[in-house]
C-alpha cells in the first residue's frame, strides 16, 4: 500500500465525536460516521465608541504604550463552530445489523435532540439520600442545567454547548423511520478557567511559536 493510501486510511479512522462531559451514568456520545467537509469557526469582537466624530471605531492613542486605550470596552463573544454531518445507516444494514435495520439512525438523532434539551440535576448527597429512602427533595432541590459537551476533532478538545441542531431526514425505512439524514450543527465554545479550555490555550500558544519561528526563519532567509 502506497504511502498517500495509508494517510488516507488514517484520516478515515479519525473521526469527530461529540460527547457530555458528566460522571453520570447515561452519558451522551455521537461519533460521525462521515467527518463533515469544512467546519467554520467565528469569534466577532464589537468595539465600544464614545460617538464622537473624532474616535469612530474606537478610542484614540498616540504611540504603542497607548495602544490598548484603543480597546476600552471591547466585548469579546465566545467562538462559535458550526459543520454539517452526515448520518447514514446504510452500510450497517446492508452488513446485517439488526439494530440499524429497524430503527435506522433515529437513536444518533435522539441523542442530539437530549443534548439540546436542559436536564434535572441533583446533588450526589441527594442521591445517596434518595437510595436510602429518605425524601431528599426538599434539602437538596433539583435544577435544570444544559449538558456541558467535548467537541473532539483532530488535536482540538474543546467544552461546549450545542446551540442549534437543525436535521433533514432524506431516506427512510418503510416505517418511516430515517436511515440517511444531514444534520446542522452550532456549538459554542465555553472560554473559561475550565481544564479543558486551558489545554487548547497552551496548544494555541505552542502552534503560535511555530509560526513565529518560521516567521522569523523567512526573515533571515530573506536577509
Amino acid at each position: 500500500m502506497s504511502l498517500i493510501s495509508n494517510a488516507t486510511s488514517a484520516l478515515r479512522l479519525t473521526r469527530g465525536t461529540i460527547f457530555e462531559y458528566g460522571i453520570s451514568s447515561g452519558l451522551l456520545v455521537l461519533d460521525f460516521d462521515f467527518n463533515p467537509t469544512s467546519i467554520t469557526r467565528t469569534r466577532a469582537v464589537s468595539p465600544k465608541t464614545t460617538g464622537l466624530p473624532e474616535m469612530r471605531g474606537g478610542y484614540d492613542f498616540k504611540a504603542p504604550l497607548e495602544a490598548q486605550r484603543a480597546a476600552q470596552g471591547v466585548s469579546v463573544q465566545p467562538e462559535t463552530i458550526s459543520f454539517k454531518i452526515l448520518l447514514d445507516a446504510t452500510d450497517r444494514m446492508d452488513a446485517g445489523d439488526p439494530i440499524a435495520s429497524t430503527v435506522g439512525i433515529q437513536p444518533e438523532l435522539d441523542v442530539i435532540r437530549s443534548m439540546l434539551e436542559p436536564k434535572s440535576q441533583q446533588f450526589e448527597g441527594a442521591k445517596l439520600l434518595s437510595a436510602l429512602g429518605a425524601n431528599s427533595e426538599k434539602s437538596f432541590p433539583q435544577y435544570q442545567a444544559l449538558s456541558v459537551l467535548i467537541f473532539k476533532w483532530g488535536v482540538h478538545i474543546l467544552p461546549v454547548f450545542m446551540t442549534r441542531a437543525q436535521i433533514e431526514a432524506q431516506q427512510f425505512l418503510p416505517s418511516l423511520i430515517p436511515y440517511r439524514a444531514e444534520v446542522s450543527l452550532s456549538l459554542q465554545v465555553i472560554e473559561s478557567d475550565n481544564p479543558l479550555y486551558v489545554v487548547e490555550t497552551v496548544r494555541r500558544a505552542t502552534s503560535m511559536a511555530l509560526n513565529l519561528n518560521k516567521t522569523a526563519s523567512n526573515f533571515i532567509s530573506g536577509l
